[in-house]
């Protein structure tokens, strides 16, 4: 028995997602840029608010980084006092927080995401939107969950 699929498009669904990603991040870091967090910045940091203390590689997981992409996006935030990092219970992990000062940037940070997030809402229209970010979820679904959540 055989079954009849629909003829794949010449285009590379990965090399045009990862344009259209930078395309979309490029939006969002220069509406964001007021307030002094790339829009990978500021998801790190709301994901630490949501998920409170967590150790590197479960963060790690969340985000869907390896754990040199997301040292590089927490080391400025460290820096700046938003997230400390300290020594976990075993030696060899360590875990992030948020700090009062990461949740003001957030709070502070907030309105550019959210002119951000309508500027795209009404350049694609919400029924397209919506339809993105169903398809992105069952993207991210792809991707082994390394984070043993």
């Amino acid at each position: 028995m055989s079954t009849t699929t629909a003829p794949l498009s010449a285009a590379c669904t990965c090399g045009r997602l990862r344009r259209a990603n930078r395309a979309l991040t490029q939006l969002y870091d220069d509406v964001m840029a007021p307030s002094g967090l790339r829009v990978t910045q500021f998801s790190l940091l709301r994901t630490l608010a949501r998920e409170g203390t967590s150790r590197m590689s479960r963060l790690a997981g969340l985000l869907l980084l390896d754990r040199t992409a997301l040292s590089r996006t927490l080391d400025p935030l460290a820096e700046r006092g938003f997230v400390a990092i300290a020594r976990g219970r075993d030696a060899r992990t360590r875990e992030v927080s948020l700090t009062r000062a990461g949740e003001m940037a957030i709070r502070n940070a907030e309105p550019q995401w959210r002119r951000a997030q309508e500027q795209v809402a009404h350049k694609l229209g919400r029924a397209k939107l919506e339809a993105l970010i169903a398809t992105l979820r069952e993207i991210e679904t792809l991707h082994p969950d390394p984070g043993g959540r």
